[in-house]
């Protein structure tokens, strides 16, 4: 029979590989919600909050690289009053580790308390760090919900196949772009050789969600 020692040291070599196994999405499960940059004008015309010159306003602002831009236009045309509803359904996913304090108190539902309690962990390694430590507050759905919101970098000479394709408009046609190119020694690189692709704006988009480790 083992000793409480023996299992109380492979119980905690389990939980050290773990930490240490890297997390494969790096975005968040989207349940739904709109990313302004990929949303359709038929899309929005959907949402509540938003009349035509909302809409029209949005679609010649993009690509929004952060959450702020996407607000500074949104609150021309919508009073604040309105901002809750316009975000639960439409969202520029937010940087956890480069994030401003107004930036995460537009996520729908987050107060001061969570706002430390987003801040209180960073440096974020990856999003299971995310799942794991805002989960002690809130309960599993709601965990989702937030999650949303949030994403982590992921790095581009090592990222799996599943984080790639976890960033917003990323299929597999792309995927294979990115890996193509491997190693990057720059994000010049990066911006370079994706730009064979996709025009200026996209490559931006793109290149708030990698970096080089």
């Amino acid at each position: 029979m083992k000793s409480r020692i023996q299992i109380g040291t492979v119980g905690a070599l389990v939980a050290i590989l773990m930490a240490a196994a890297p997390a494969r999405a790096q975005v968040g499960e989207n349940l739904g919600l709109l990313n302004p940059n990929l949303a359709t004008e038929e899309q929005l015309a959907a949402l509540p909050g938003l009349d035509a010159a909302a809409i029209g306003a949005l679609m010649e602002a993009r690509p929004f690289l952060r959450m702020a831009d996407l607000h500074a236009v949104v609150a021309e045309h919508v009073g604040p009053e309105g901002h809750e509803a316009v975000y639960r359904a439409l969202f520029v996913p937010i940087d956890l580790n480069d994030v401003t304090d107004d930036e995460i108190l537009l996520i729908p539902g987050v107060g001061n308390r969570m706002l430390h309690e987003f801040e209180e962990y960073r440096p974020y390694a990856a999003l299971a760090q995310f799942h794991r430590e805002i989960g002690k507050y809130v309960d599993d759905e709601e965990l989702a919900r937030l999650a949303q919101y949030v994403y982590v970098r992921i790095d581009l000479n090592t990222a799996s196949e599943e984080a790639i394709l976890s960033i917003p408009g990323v299929g597999a046609r792309m995927q294979h772009e990115f890996e193509e190119y491997r190693p990057y020694t720059s994000m010049a690189e990066f911006r370079r050789e994706i730009g064979k692709y996709v025009d200026e704006d996209e490559v931006e988009r793109l290149a708030r969600y990698v970096e080089i480790r």
